[in-house]
């Protein structure tokens, strides 16, 4: 069921966090239902690991829903959201790292976009999907969340660094530097490139690795 205010029209994303503050208790949920996938796939392919993600995106709307009465307008509120829940990732990455205990996931398509319809698409090469994972949870934290962000996700640079609290100039170097380190490890999959191209889940050879819709223009 689509959420409406009381006119009947179908209210903002700033409207909702500013209707949840006032109490109702309908509105956050909203916000929810309307940006989740999206969330999700940015915390799976960051955190690359299944019930990670899952635990981070719940910490991050909980921390979102606790301290909405925060947010300012500054940015939008999808950017805002991102922002924590990138935060949450990067915390567990970093607690993991300092105690590796935690194989890499061996997902599907269907991890990424867990309640949304997916565009009929032929069998991928789960082989080369597994590869790309790899070398992509293999990044350094940094480099590895502006790359989803940016290549995966398909923000513009600005909103990515604004969903990272960083300067754009910041998130163009570490994607540089994550590419050319991927285009390393994956030279294969290009006919042995190493020229620092773009993360290959954006190129036709491994096509299944984006979840989210393709490069949007900054707002």
């Amino acid at each position: 069921m689509t959420f409406r205010d009381g006119s009947g029209a179908t209210p903002s994303d700033a409207e909702l966090i500013r209707a949840h503050v006032a109490g109702d208790r309908e509105a956050f949920a909203e916000l929810v239902r309307r940006h989740r996938d999206r969330l999700w796939a940015v915390a799976l392919r960051t955190v690359g690991d299944r019930e990670e993600a899952a635990d981070a995106v719940q910490d991050a709307l909980l921390n979102a829903h606790r301290n909405a009465a925060r947010f300012r307008g500054e940015a939008a509120v999808t950017t805002w959201l991102h922002r924590i829940v990138v935060n949450a990732c990067l915390d567990r990455i970093r607690r993991r790292q300092a105690h590796p205990t935690v194989p890499l996931p061996e997902g599907n398509r269907d991890d990424d976009r867990p309640s949304a319809p997916e565009p009929a698409a032929p069998t991928p090469d789960q082989d080369t999907v597994l590869v790309v994972r790899e070398a992509l949870a293999a990044l350094p934290v940094e480099q590895r969340a502006a790359i989803v962000l940016v290549d995966v996700q398909g923000y513009g640079v600005a909103e990515a660094a604004a969903m990272l609290g960083v300067a754009e100039g910041t998130v163009k170097s570490r994607c540089a530097r994550g590419r050319a380190r991927m285009a390393v490890t994956l030279g294969y999959l290009r006919g042995n490139r190493t020229d620092g191209g773009t993360v290959p889940s954006r190129s036709e050879s491994a096509r299944p690795l984006p979840t989210g819709p393709e490069r949007r223009e900054p707002r």
